[in-house]
């Protein structure tokens, strides 16, 4: 059945929210590596910024699961996003994606969000580091500025374990071939006996950088990869005199010190200490006309959580949007980390995770 929504003139855009998606397409990139391409029940133009990501909203043996995923398509094709997906040992979410989700699946998506992206941070002369599936943001970067003809140098480094592990290999040397504009390396830790191999081989370090990219020193590094591979190219970089004003990376990093006050407060009240009346703040949700009082430096979710409602939240730092709720009377510091925007704050939305308030508060939940 052919799917008419791209021809609708009622096609709306995307915008940060809850929304409902299909499965239309399912290709292995490698033998542990899956993308997903998802288009939504209604019409829909996916703009977004490349390099920020979803959050999936799964429901996996009873309980709802949320995971983040960076979208690796790129907005200049805009009918649908896909997100890839390896699959890690003992990972709750991508085995589940591997063995259960296909073609036609519909499933909820919260975003998109993300300040890791490439129309916030800008440059002429860019150095794409990644490793692994880590690749999946910057993948996404390179394809907007290959399909908009972007006026960018772009050096791409991707590390992999083997040559078969290496995703979008075919494409990237597609795009390597097509533009003079793109430099594209491949690093693999190690080759197997009958690999056809003429690329880098070991991990990647200083010597190698100098070679793939003589002048780092003048580019703006986007780098995503697993923690130890962003920790020992941050320390590289750092040891050799880069300026890392101009480096960025894709991590969710250390709980903010909200959610370190959750998590204490919870132990407090679960510890029995006594509480002085007088300094609790009083948090109220409209909908339901449930009401609780928390300490002071506690945040909405965590009042939410007190009375029995349960705020959908994935990474608990403010990044991926999915806990927005309605403030409808009183003052909050919210400290988050892109999952919001302006237009939202001014209509009078926080993140539930991150907001604190500064007196008593109502929320519409």
């Amino acid at each position: 059945m052919i799917n008419t929504s791209q021809y609708s003139v009622n096609t709306q855009t995307w915008t940060n929210g809850r929304h409902d998606v299909q499965c239309v397409k399912v290709i292995d990139e490698t033998i542990d590596a899956r993308t997903y391409c998802f288009t939504s029940t209604e019409p829909v133009m996916h703009f977004f910024k490349p390099g920020q990501f979803v959050t999936l909203e799964l429901e996996i043996d009873g309980m709802q699961v949320l995971r983040s995923y960076t979208i690796s398509s790129s907005p200049s094709v805009p009918y649908s996003f896909s997100i890839t997906v390896k699959r890690m040992p003992g990972g709750q979410v991508s085995n589940w994606l591997h063995d259960n989700l296909k073609q036609g699946d519909q499933i909820a998506v919260h975003g998109p969000v993300g300040i890791f992206n490439c129309i916030d941070i800008t440059a002429e002369k860019v150095l794409l580091l990644s490793g692994g599936v880590g690749i999946t943001p910057v993948m996404s970067m390179a394809r907007w500025w290959f399909d908009t003809n972007g006026d960018v140098d772009m050096v791409f480094a991707h590390s992999a374990r083997t040559p078969k592990d290496i995703i979008y290999r075919r494409e990237l040397e597609y795009m390597d071939s097509r533009i003079t504009n793109f430099n594209l390396n491949f690093i693999c830790e190690r080759y197997d006996i009958g690999d056809s191999w003429s690329g880098f081989c070991g991990f990647f370090d200083e010597q190698k950088l100098r070679m793939i990219a003589p002048d780092f020193l003048d580019r703006t590094i986007y780098c995503c990869g697993p923690t130890p591979y962003m920790t020992a190219v941050k320390s590289m970089l750092q040891n050799i005199g880069f300026d890392m004003a101009n480096y960025h990376e894709e991590s969710f990093g250390a709980p903010p010190e909200e959610a370190q006050l959750d998590a204490e407060q919870q132990m407090e009240d679960a510890a029995g200490e006594s509480i002085d009346d007088d300094t609790l703040i009083e948090v109220a949700f409209s909908k339901t006309g449930k009401s609780v009082k928390i300490q002071p430096g506690g945040t909405v979710h965590l009042a939410a959580s007190q009375v029995g409602l349960h705020i959908p939240k994935a990474c608990g730092m403010g990044i991926c949007g999915t806990c927005k709720v309605k403030k409808i009377h009183g003052e909050v510091i919210m400290s988050h980390n892109g999952g919001i925007t302006d237009e939202d704050v001014a209509d009078g939305y926080i993140l539930s995770c991150c907001s604190v308030p500064q007196g008593d508060v109502s929320v519409e939940y």
